[in-house]
């Protein structure tokens, strides 16, 4: 069945089988929508195409890889448990999660920050960001500042607006909005106006009412969220930072699940269809207030926020819980090698 599983690799991405120390690098193949096992049929065929000449050429290269393609068709039946790595820089590749909208424990997804080799690959490396010169703090909290940049959907020159905004009871963020008069394209992002904060933040809220979908919602970009009931969880990287209403975000929620492409068209199995529909009744449910359920939001940088509607006094239906960042958490914060004391010395002497 993992063979099955569906699979996007752009031109730029490397495809590994790590127990055969096997590997397709980047800018060899061109970019396809197939399955594992697709991509190991087109491996193979590749490797095919000149054995003939291999053969005349040089007998023992050719015989070496015979019995390499020899084990990369064995793959296809899963004699043994194989690891399928895919490393694409631009972050646009692909492997379905046959299990959504609950999370695979044998998939793992992993985002890293480009290195300047891999973003001049990508030909990225002459790009420069315009720098906005900084006035005063209450300057920025007063001014809306604008700034040039171009649409995500059409390209064409646009604007985009920013913004420092206090929330009540938290700490001040950045709100970013985008404009696009070419194609109507409209988008708004939210990032944390401070530092990490010294702990995680898990915030719990039991929706027991209608009116809970009203209360304010800082989601950073950070920030996981689940709901037990309906054995879902959206990782951090997903919808990205976003200042709404928890009815808001549930309905981006929806919309996610409902405009995922391998659930229309030809690419949808039935059985998975009906799951997901399934899935988006159950939620739709939550949203009318029809049904209760705990809604959890899990932010190891600690800047997520969930209102508080009896604030300053204690919510009982609103949980928070701060915790200690695990060794895998910082890492992925960037934390672990992060230093901001004693560097300037340890830089002086090589000058």
């Amino acid at each position: 069945q993992d063979m099955n599983r569906q699979v996007v690799k752009t031109d730029c991405a490397t495809a590994q089988i790590p127990e055969l120390d096997f590997e397709i690098p980047a800018f060899s193949q061109k970019g396809a929508l197939t399955t594992i096992e697709g991509l190991i049929d087109r491996a193979v065929a590749g490797l095919e195409q000149d054995q003939p000449t291999r053969k005349a050429q040089n007998e023992e290269v050719a015989a070496k890889l015979e019995e390499f393609i020899a084990k990369l068709k064995q793959l296809k039946e899963v004699p043994s448990p194989f690891t399928f790595v895919i490393d694409d820089p631009s972050g646009n590749s692909f492997v379905e999660n046959p299990l959504a909208p609950r999370r695979d424990d044998a998939l793992l997804v992993t985002r890293y920050r480009r290195t300047p080799q891999q973003a001049a690959m990508l030909g990225l490396e002459g790009e420069e960001q315009d720098e906005t010169p900084a006035g005063s703090a209450e300057d920025l909290r007063n001014e809306v500042l604008q700034f040039n940049t171009n649409c995500p959907e059409c390209n064409a020159p646009a604007s985009t607006n920013m913004k420092l905004v206090q929330i009540p009871h938290f700490k001040e963020v950045i709100i970013m909005a985008t404009n696009c008069d070419s194609c109507g394209h409209r988008r708004k992002e939210v990032k944390s106006g401070g530092a990490i904060e010294a702990q995680g933040t898990r915030i719990t809220l039991r929706i027991t009412d209608p009116s809970d979908m009203t209360r304010d919602i800082l989601k950073s970009e950070t920030c996981s969220v689940e709901i037990p009931e309906l054995e879902f969880e959206l990782g951090m990287g997903a919808l990205g930072g976003k200042f709404t209403t928890l009815e808001g975000l549930l309905k981006d929620i929806r919309d996610l699940v409902e405009r995922n492409p391998f659930t229309l068209g030809d690419s949808s199995v039935p059985g998975k269809a009906e799951k997901l529909q399934e899935f988006v009744g159950k939620l739709q449910e939550i949203i009318e207030g029809k049904t209760k359920a705990h809604f959890i939001m899990d932010d190891p940088a600690g800047n997520s926020y969930l209102q508080n509607v009896y604030a300053p006094e204690e919510d009982p239906e609103l949980r928070v819980e701060r915790y200690e960042r695990t060794f895998e958490q910082n890492e992925e914060l960037g934390l672990n090698d992060m230093k901001t004391e004693g560097y300037e010395a340890e830089g002086a002497p090589g000058r």
